[in-house]
Protein backbone atom coordinates (compact mmCIF):
# COMPACT_ATOMS: atom_id res chain seq x y z
CA UNK A 1 0.00 0.00 0.00
CA UNK A 2 2.84 2.24 1.02
CA UNK A 3 4.23 2.15 -2.79
CA UNK A 4 0.86 3.08 -4.00
CA UNK A 5 1.03 5.98 -1.75
CA UNK A 6 4.27 6.86 -2.53
CA UNK A 7 3.89 6.65 -6.26
CA UNK A 8 0.46 8.86 -6.18
CA UNK A 9 2.46 11.04 -4.06
CA UNK A 10 5.03 11.41 -6.48
CA UNK A 11 2.42 12.50 -9.16
CA UNK A 12 0.89 14.94 -7.42
CA UNK A 13 4.11 16.94 -6.82
CA UNK A 14 5.37 16.42 -10.35
CA UNK A 15 1.95 18.08 -11.17
CA UNK A 16 1.83 20.89 -9.05
CA UNK A 17 5.05 21.64 -10.03
CA UNK A 18 4.70 21.36 -13.58
CA UNK A 19 1.86 23.79 -13.08
CA UNK A 20 3.75 25.81 -11.82
CA UNK A 21 6.49 25.68 -14.50
CA UNK A 22 4.47 26.05 -17.28
CA UNK A 23 2.89 29.19 -15.89
CA UNK A 24 6.30 30.68 -15.15
CA UNK A 25 8.08 29.44 -17.56
CA UNK A 26 5.28 31.17 -20.45
CA UNK A 27 5.61 34.22 -18.40
CA UNK A 28 9.34 34.60 -19.01
CA UNK A 29 9.16 34.33 -22.69
CA UNK A 30 5.91 36.13 -22.92
CA UNK A 31 4.18 32.76 -24.62
CA UNK A 32 0.56 33.51 -25.04
CA UNK A 33 -0.17 30.81 -27.29
CA UNK A 34 -1.18 26.85 -27.00
CA UNK A 35 1.34 24.73 -25.50
CA UNK A 36 1.40 20.70 -24.33
CA UNK A 37 2.81 22.04 -20.71
CA UNK A 38 -0.34 23.52 -20.72
CA UNK A 39 -1.62 19.87 -20.17
CA UNK A 40 1.23 18.79 -18.30
CA UNK A 41 0.10 19.14 -14.92
CA UNK A 42 -3.49 17.59 -15.35
CA UNK A 43 -2.01 14.93 -17.30
CA UNK A 44 0.33 13.98 -14.06
CA UNK A 45 -2.67 14.66 -11.63
CA UNK A 46 -5.28 12.59 -12.99
CA UNK A 47 -2.86 9.71 -14.80
CA UNK A 48 -0.99 9.71 -11.93
CA UNK A 49 -1.96 11.15 -8.47
CA UNK A 50 -5.58 9.95 -8.78
CA UNK A 51 -5.27 6.55 -10.47
CA UNK A 52 -2.76 5.14 -7.88
CA UNK A 53 -5.04 6.75 -4.99
CA UNK A 54 -8.16 4.91 -6.73
CA UNK A 55 -5.55 2.20 -6.61
CA UNK A 56 -4.70 2.26 -3.17
CA UNK A 57 -8.87 2.26 -2.51
CA UNK A 58 -8.38 -1.15 -4.71
CA UNK A 59 -5.31 -2.76 -2.61
CA UNK A 60 -7.41 -2.08 0.81
CA UNK A 61 -10.59 -4.16 -0.14
CA UNK A 62 -9.17 -6.77 -2.96
CA UNK A 63 -5.54 -6.39 -2.08
CA UNK A 64 -4.70 -6.46 -6.07
CA UNK A 65 -0.59 -5.87 -5.31
CA UNK A 66 -0.73 -9.39 -4.30
CA UNK A 67 -1.67 -10.52 -7.79
CA UNK A 68 0.98 -11.74 -10.25
CA UNK A 69 -0.65 -9.26 -12.80
CA UNK A 70 -0.11 -6.46 -10.85
CA UNK A 71 3.90 -5.68 -11.15
CA UNK A 72 3.70 -5.83 -15.13
CA UNK A 73 1.13 -3.58 -15.41
CA UNK A 74 2.39 -0.86 -12.52
CA UNK A 75 5.68 -1.01 -14.59
CA UNK A 76 4.30 -0.71 -18.13
CA UNK A 77 2.02 1.72 -16.84
CA UNK A 78 4.68 3.91 -14.79
CA UNK A 79 6.82 3.91 -17.80
CA UNK A 80 3.88 4.75 -20.24
CA UNK A 81 3.03 7.34 -17.94
CA UNK A 82 6.93 9.05 -17.77
CA UNK A 83 7.42 8.80 -20.96
CA UNK A 84 4.09 10.57 -22.00
CA UNK A 85 5.07 13.12 -19.44
CA UNK A 86 8.40 13.71 -21.07
CA UNK A 87 7.52 14.30 -23.99
CA UNK A 88 4.72 16.57 -23.46
CA UNK A 89 7.31 18.38 -21.64
CA UNK A 90 10.05 18.25 -24.57
CA UNK A 91 7.49 19.32 -26.75
CA UNK A 92 5.71 22.03 -24.58
CA UNK A 93 9.26 23.59 -24.13
CA UNK A 94 10.14 23.69 -27.96
CA UNK A 95 7.00 25.09 -28.54
CA UNK A 96 7.27 27.85 -25.89
CA UNK A 97 10.82 28.37 -27.30
CA UNK A 98 9.95 28.30 -30.71
CA UNK A 99 13.02 25.90 -31.73
CA UNK A 100 12.61 24.50 -35.17
CA UNK A 101 12.47 21.16 -34.80
CA UNK A 102 13.74 18.61 -37.83
CA UNK A 103 11.85 16.64 -39.08
CA UNK A 104 13.65 13.72 -37.92
CA UNK A 105 13.45 15.13 -34.21
CA UNK A 106 9.57 15.94 -34.44
CA UNK A 107 8.50 12.63 -35.67
CA UNK A 108 10.96 11.24 -33.13
CA UNK A 109 9.05 13.41 -30.11
CA UNK A 110 5.49 11.81 -32.15
CA UNK A 111 7.05 8.51 -32.00
CA UNK A 112 8.08 8.14 -28.56
CA UNK A 113 4.52 9.95 -27.19
CA UNK A 114 2.32 7.56 -29.76
CA UNK A 115 4.68 4.85 -28.10
CA UNK A 116 4.16 5.97 -24.76
CA UNK A 117 0.13 6.05 -25.03
CA UNK A 118 0.56 2.73 -26.67
CA UNK A 119 2.26 1.69 -23.13
CA UNK A 120 -0.79 3.27 -21.17
CA UNK A 121 -3.34 1.43 -23.25
CA UNK A 122 -1.96 -1.80 -22.83
CA UNK A 123 -1.46 -1.33 -18.91
CA UNK A 124 -4.88 -0.22 -18.86
CA UNK A 125 -6.46 -3.29 -20.23
CA UNK A 126 -4.01 -5.19 -17.76
CA UNK A 127 -5.47 -3.22 -15.02
CA UNK A 128 -9.09 -4.83 -15.87
CA UNK A 129 -8.21 -8.32 -16.72
CA UNK A 130 -6.54 -8.07 -13.14
CA UNK A 131 -9.45 -6.32 -11.17
CA UNK A 132 -12.36 -8.72 -13.49
CA UNK A 133 -9.93 -11.92 -12.16
CA UNK A 134 -10.53 -10.31 -8.82
CA UNK A 135 -13.49 -9.84 -8.78
CA UNK A 136 -14.20 -12.62 -10.60
CA UNK A 137 -12.91 -15.00 -7.79
CA UNK A 138 -14.43 -13.12 -4.99
CA UNK A 139 -17.98 -13.90 -6.87
CA UNK A 140 -17.02 -17.59 -6.64
CA UNK A 141 -15.48 -17.50 -3.68
CA UNK A 142 -19.45 -15.77 -2.62
CA UNK A 143 -21.38 -18.30 -4.68
CA UNK A 144 -19.32 -21.30 -2.88
CA UNK A 145 -19.78 -20.06 0.84
CA UNK A 146 -23.74 -19.91 -0.09
CA UNK A 147 -23.79 -23.41 -1.21
CA UNK A 148 -22.61 -24.86 2.15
Amino acid sequence: MKRLLNTSLFYAVFGLAAGLFYREFTNVYNFTGWTPLSVLHTHALMLGMFTFLILLLFEKVFHITQHKKFKPFYMIYNIGLLSTLLMLTVRGVTTVLGTDLTSGANAAISGVAGLAHILLTVAIIQLFILLYTIIGNENNLVKSSQKE
